[in-house]
């Protein structure tokens, strides 16, 4: 860790790691992930964004974690569009953008007080083609600015596979995907999202073992890619998805 003006700068540990997933984060750019630290902590004071505030956890549970996302995918075209559904305090979404800046990225989050701190966040950081969207994934997906527009959806900690993959698919457009970050043992939760995943126009692609010595448990991303347009009637209204789930 370093010490700036009495400030702990302390992003060392996401440095090392993103190496090793084959990114050189610039000066600059660990610089945002240090702001962004320390703004999470200010905020996390008086709105509940997370409960993981050490700085080295900070690094790896959040920063280094949205970054294994680039395992499985990395913008081949400047501007691709990315949504996260769920976002909370920004992850995966912010540390994503901060590594590609020039991805369009749109944040997706239910609650105001999360919302007022991505505006600060993204505003603070100087990140530019970032829009933040207030409502439920069950609604937003219907509108049409939104739905199947997007060349990858990401999503956190939000939902078990067969409830999320209804509320991210109809995001996604026809050649696009979703990656889905999971732990443990997942081979059940992928045998009860294997209907809903068919009937929202995906299909079950890669399944990633994340193999770094920053995480001590068994990390997974699951790629579901979209193959063909998802059902009019989906997803269903608020609620639905996760009290009945598809299959």
């Amino acid at each position: 860790m370093r010490l700036i003006n009495g400030i702990i700068l302390c992003m060392e540990r996401l440095k090392a790691g993103a190496k090793k997933l084959g990114l050189q984060l610039t000066p600059e750019q660990l610089s945002q992930y240090e702001t962004y630290y320390q703004e999470l902590l200010a905020w996390n004071k008086r709105v509940n964004l997370t409960a993981i505030t050490d700085c080295e956890e900070v690094q790896i549970k959040h920063f280094l974690d949205s970054l294994t996302v680039t395992l499985a995918w990395q913008p081949i075209n400047t501007g691709s569009r990315l949504i996260d559904v769920g976002t909370g305090a920004g992850i995966p979404g912010i540390p994503l953008k901060i590594a590609f800046p020039d991805i369009r990225l749109v944040l997706l989050e239910a609650v105001a007080k999360k919302a007022a701190f991505l505006r600060h966040i993204t505003q603070k950081l100087g990140l530019d083609n970032v829009e933040i969207v207030v409502g439920r994934a069950e609604e937003v997906a219907h509108q049409a600015q939104y739905r199947e527009k997007f060349d990858l959806v990401l999503s956190r900690a939000v939902a078990p596979l067969p409830t999320l993959v209804e509320l991210v698919l109809p995001f996604c457009a026809v050649g696009g995907g979703f990656i889905a970050q999971k732990k443990g043992d997942i081979k059940s939760e992928l045998d009860q999202a294997t209907y809903a995943i068919s009937v929202l126009g995906g299909r079950l692609g890669e399944i990633r073992a994340i193999d770094l010595p920053e995480f001590a448990d068994k990390r997974f991303l699951v790629v579901v890619n979209k193959v063909s347009p998802t059902p009019p009637k989906y997803p269903r209204r608020p609620g639905i998805p996760a009290k009945r789930p598809l299959g």
